[in-house]
């Protein structure tokens, strides 16, 4: 059984004109079918109004889809009981593109880690702050950062705290929605390292979302392309991504800056 499986999910916005009342649905998602093993990286490639952050507000369980099923751990997360829900929202966990909109700007990194481990967890206070700890150092950061507010760190250092928070309950799969894209080269770099390490020692899978092909060739052990909400290609390899002859994928790749030899020899291809 897949970690995560989403079965012909189709999504629309609709609107209506109010002069005839003539429905105007615009259709986002078409008939997407996917899966993702446990202790895996799926990357999903796509370019702006491909219909990425819509599937991943789907999968996470923020926008029920109009048709199809997502699956996660065999259960339906929009048609399933009280006692597996609970144990979904504590499974799948996600970090954003924005790690200043993704925080309580009045919470100090101390009090954002520890709110899932207050939800889900039953600690007491010196243990809930010794794991907080234990999580600020895993990401690179230390127990004096505890009391910092988010306007005192760096943008890298606060997607460092937000992805503390999303492996503090040690979930099965974290969604990574745009989540190095809005920083500088360095940082993307140290994330993505941070990442992959974090995904071998605790065994964790992620959905890596992103329009940035460099970025997902390099935490992904398989690639998708969406493109206006269809899912066109869907490579095992993702070596595969550099030899497709598919249209959207040979545009992706030429628009692509090929600052490492490995990608300037596949443009000239």
């Amino acid at each position: 059984m897949s970690l995560l499986q989403l079965n012909e999910l189709t999504h629309s916005y609709g609107s209506r004109k109010f002069i005839n009342w003539k429905d105007r649905s615009k259709k986002i998602l078409s008939n997407i079918s996917l899966f993702l093993e446990e202790g895996t990286c799926l990357g999903l490639l796509g370019m702006s109004g491909a219909g990425k952050s819509t599937l991943g507000k789907v999968i996470l369980g923020l926008e029920r889809p109009q048709y199809g099923k997502v699956l996660f751990q065999g259960h339906d997360i929009y048609n399933t009981d009280k006692h597996s829900y609970q144990k979904i929202r504590r499974d799948l966990q996600a970090v954003f593109q924005d790690s200043y909109s993704s925080v309580n700007p009045r919470m100090t990194a101390e009090q954002i880690i520890s709110e899932p481990l207050e939800n889900f967890e039953k600690l007491t206070l010196s243990e809930q702050k010794r794991t907080v700890i234990e999580l600020l150092e895993r990401v690179g950061l230390s127990e004096e950062d505890l009391k910092k507010y988010p306007n005192q760190f760096s943008g890298g250092q606060l997607q460092r705290i937000n992805i503390a928070r999303a492996i503090s309950l040690k979930p099965k799969l974290i969604v990574l929605d745009e989540a190095v894209s809005s920083l500088d080269m360095v940082n993307q770099t140290l994330i993505l390292e941070l990442l992959k390490q974090l995904k071998a020692d605790f065994g964790l899978s992620f959905l890596f979302i992103t329009h940035d092909i460099k970025a997902a060739y390099t935490i992904s052990d398989r690639l998708g392309v969406l493109e206006k909400g269809e899912l066109v290609e869907l490579y095992d390899d993702k070596n595969q991504f550099f030899t497709s002859v598919h249209p959207v994928v040979k545009e992706m790749r030429d628009s692509m800056l090929a600052e490492y030899p490995r990608f300037r020899s596949v443009r000239r291809a």
